[in-house]
């Protein structure tokens, strides 16, 4: 068997499963998000998204199967191991340190900061302060792609909820990844916010950032998706391009008659 990962993919998942217990919450599951693409994760409450996602971004270690990020494998590495293989990630419910103001929020999320031990602070204070000033004009850069520069001085807590979202966006691209996962950025949305997500989405594709996203709206999921897989019940049920699999009878079955994991 050929377990070698395809070059023109950015994320290979290969049969994946995850028991907790008796419960099999993924089973035998795979999917692959090509280079440059945008491709949706979709199905009902409790189909084993998120769980999938975990697998894929190193909070949750695979009971069984591979995951590859880059063309390399990714299955037993930390979370932010990932991170420095090109992984990024967002959450569906933002946790931003509220009492820091958006600005410190996007400038703590940058890797590798020299300041961040002791010894430099000392021996190489005038890296340290290069450093961080690069920093500060590159996350003033990011707030302004993500059109929240007018509230860089504000704590992140009076952030609307898809204010955070594009903040849980500019905090992931500090990190410079190749390809970012997104856990429901349409969830909580007002439609304004909703368009200024889609179009940062859309920009950063074209500069050939890929994609792979969650999202229970369809609408975002068929004007942004190249290709999508659907799951129920822990198991892969179809994948294709939206139309094709928007209209496969399995999904509407696994949507009204539910998921059990």
């Amino acid at each position: 068997m050929n377990n070698s990962p395809t070059s023109n993919n950015i994320i290979d998942v290969k049969n994946v499963s995850r028991r907790f217990g008796g419960l099999v919450a993924v089973d035998e599951a795979s999917l692959h998000v090509s280079r440059g693409s945008i491709t949706g994760l979709i199905g009902p409450n409790g189909a084993g998204k998120s769980t999938m996602f975990s697998l894929i971004a190193g909070s949750l270690s695979p009971t069984s199967g591979e995951v590859w990020i880059d063309g390399m494998p990714g299955h037993h590495k930390l979370a932010h191991r990932r991170i420095g293989m090109g992984l990024g990630r967002t959450f569906q419910i933002p946790r931003p340190f509220p009492e820091m103001t958006v600005l410190e929020n996007v400038m703590v999320a940058f890797p590798k900061q020299a300041g961040e031990a002791l010894l430099p602070n000392w021996l190489q204070w005038r890296r340290v302060a290069r450093e961080e000033r690069e920093n500060l004009d590159k996350a003033r850069d990011l707030l302004d792609f993500v059109a929240l520069l007018k509230l860089a001085d504000q704590p992140a807590r009076v952030l609307s909820g898809g204010q955070r979202k594009l903040l849980e966006l500019a905090r992931a691209l500090a990190a410079d990844p190749k390809v970012i996962l997104l856990d429901e950025p349409a969830a909580g949305v007002n439609p304004s916010l909703l368009e200024t997500i889609i179009a940062r989405i859309r920009e950063l594709n074209e500069q050939g950032m890929s994609f792979l996203l969650i999202e229970h709206n369809m609408d975002m999921v068929t004007r942004l998706c190249d290709r999508v897989f659907a799951m129920s019940r822990g198991q892969m049920l179809c994948s294709g391009t939206p139309g094709e699999v928007t209209s496969d009878p399995r999904l509407l079955e696994a949507y009204l008659g539910g998921a059990s994991c």
